[in-house]
């Protein structure tokens, strides 16, 4: 079956949520329609008949400082009696063409299950792990006597979204939350706010919602937590300590490595949840140029990519790295290096190196050995820490 696929049209929205909700088992009552920008949502069709669906969010993402426009896929729903006949396939292209003839340089997902989507050239570059922790064994540290502890509300929420593009910014992968779905307006989104602050500037904050009751299963979800400093995350950690003797259990989404990870008892953490993400180019020029890159990283590489999906990423590209920058150029003479689209996400994302993707068959090569291309994986590897 070759369906045909289009952007919807607003009078086919329902029929697109009613396909969503079979396939996640989600409410069934409809919410209201999202706000008609920042999105496109496709369609396929079997004659008049809606068979599948896929969206495209107009991200960004933060690499080294600079921002990425993202095409982050979401909801992709097939019928079941559809299922296994290249209707997600043919979504997916269009999707990518569509994401590509709006800019977007890149693409991340969340997927159900990981191998319709590798089949397409998306590859698995993280995991986001929820955690749970013993209240009882968070350090009750005291804040510094520089700094402010207090309760926040909806106005302090353009505050924390600051803060969060000051912690963001300079790593790999992070949404920069610019989309409308992270604006809740006059809402506070939690249960309850705390910020740290100094001089009147916030250098912490903590969302959570406080759950039900006060036995020894009540937990206490912290909804979004980041910190500017260590001082700050202490004193964090401290607030959520507070709270051992009616919510036993701590339930977190951290940011590896970050501020507020140095001072949790990380040892002592049982695995609530895990979500893997997947990454893909949507094109490999943008990708390269649009991000930044490690000032002490210098080089040149050439390979040849291969991309079914997406061809405008086929071809053999000579890489160049220095200044902060890359550079990305075809060239016509050829290269000892063949890598797959999926290979390049690996490398791009920093999940993999080259001697690695040679051995699970992503790259081949003729050289005896292709370590020239780990200059693609340069920098940290790239973290999420949203879903969609």
């Amino acid at each position: 079956m070759q369906p045909t696929v289009r952007e919807l049209h607003p009078d086919e929205l329902t029929a697109a949520w009613h396909l969503g909700r079979l396939a996640f088992g989600s409410d069934p009552q409809q919410p209201p329609p999202p706000p008609s920008t920042n999105h496109t949502i496709y369609g396929a069709f079997d004659g008049a008949n809606l068979i599948g669906k896929a969206v495209d969010l107009h991200d960004e993402q933060w690499w080294s400082g600079r921002t990425v426009p993202t095409a982050d896929v979401a909801g992709v729903a097939v019928a079941p009696e559809a299922r296994g006949t290249g209707v997600a396939r043919a979504l997916l292209r269009t999707l990518l063409r569509g994401a590509h003839d709006r800019g977007a340089a890149i693409s991340a997902l969340f997927p159900s299950t990981p191998a319709p989507y590798r089949a397409c050239g998306w590859d698995i570059a993280g995991q986001l792990r929820t955690l749970d922790l013993p209240t009882a064994a968070l350090p009750r540290h005291r804040p510094q006597p520089h700094l402010a502890v207090r309760a926040g509300t909806s106005a302090d929420l353009p505050a924390t979204a600051d803060l969060h593009r000051r912690v963001a910014r300079h790593r790999n992968g992070l949404l920069t939350r610019a989309h409308p779905r992270f604006n809740t307006g006059d809402e506070l989104p939690y249960d309850g706010l705390t910020l740290v602050e100094h001089d009147n500037t916030l250098v912490g904050y903590a969302g959570w919602d406080r759950g039900r009751g006060y036995s020894p299963d009540a937990v206490l979800t912290v909804e979004d937590i980041l910190a500017a400093d260590a001082d700050a995350a202490r004193a964090l950690v401290g607030v959520l300590a507070s709270w051992h003797s009616v919510t036993p259990t701590l339930r977190v989404t951290p940011l590896p490595g970050d501020a507020i990870c140095a001072h949790l008892p990380l040892e002592l953490a049982r695995e609530h949840g895990r979500d893997a993400w997947m990454h893909r180019p949507v094109d490999v020029v943008r990708a390269v140029e649009t991000r930044g890159w490690p000032a002490h990283t210098h080089g040149t590489v050439t390979f040849t990519l291969t991309d079914d999906l997406a061809d405008w990423n086929t071809g053999t590209w000579q890489l160049t790295v220095a200044d902060s920058t890359g550079t990305l150029h075809r060239v016509t003479h050829d290269a000892d290096l063949h890598l797959t689209v999926r290979g390049f996400a690996l490398l791009y994302t920093g999940t993999a190196t080259a001697r690695t993707l040679a051995e699970t068959g992503l790259l081949r090569h003729t050289t005896p050995d292709p370590s020239a291309l780990d200059l693609l994986a340069a920098g940290p590897p790239a973290q999420a820490l949203d879903s969609f």
